[in-house]
């Protein structure tokens, strides 16, 4: 069996993810490439595809949209994952008593989740370092007003690694008994 994870990454914290899903799905045996989205121009040569994205403003990277869309018939005759990473900080309720990881989800799991026959989907935390470089229109606007909003979001890395093999783990599991 071949899979492929695929993911679209601003800063690096998504690519870690996808690597980790990967190297997870290797270890109990399954033939794995990880990939950023833009490296893959075909989907037929896997089984199963793990899609993930960073989020941001409740929306996947544009790219991430973008092969979700040009892959869609391929996608959706075999079968897919999906995953974000986006919130920081260590608090998991937000000020409403909301599971952070729930009321972050992006709008494309939604959008995507009978388009492709979505078989599960996660939120992971991820992980902000302030002192790098702004990427992309928005972080660069955002750089320069007062106060930089972006030195306010918590700083560090988030990640449950531990959740994040356990969930990879579990898509091992139902791609082995099926």
């Amino acid at each position: 069996m071949n899979i492929l994870v695929a993911y679209a990454s601003k800063h690096g914290a998504t690519a870690g993810i996808a690597e980790r899903i990967g190297s997870t799905l290797n270890a109990a045996g399954l033939s794995t490439t990880v990939k950023p989205v833009e490296e893959v121009d075909d989907v037929t040569p896997y089984d199963a595809v793990v899609l993930g994205s960073a989020a941001y403003m409740y929306h996947w990277m544009r790219e991430a949209t973008a092969f979700a869309k040009r892959h869609q018939s391929e996608l959706a005759e075999r079968p897919v994952w999906l995953f974000s990473s986006g919130p920081v900080g260590e608090e998991t309720v937000d000020k409403e008593g909301r599971d952070i990881l729930e009321s972050s989800e992006p709008k494309e799991f939604e959008k995507f989740a009978d388009l492709l026959h979505v078989r599960d989907e996660r939120v992971f935390f991820g992980a902000w370092d302030p002192s790098s470089a702004p990427v992309g229109a928005m972080e660069k606007m955002m750089s320069h007003l007062p106060g930089d909003p972006l030195h306010a979001l918590p700083s560090g890395d988030f990640r449950d690694w531990a959740d994040i093999e356990a969930w990879a783990q579990t898509i091992a599991n139902e791609l082995r008994a099926s």
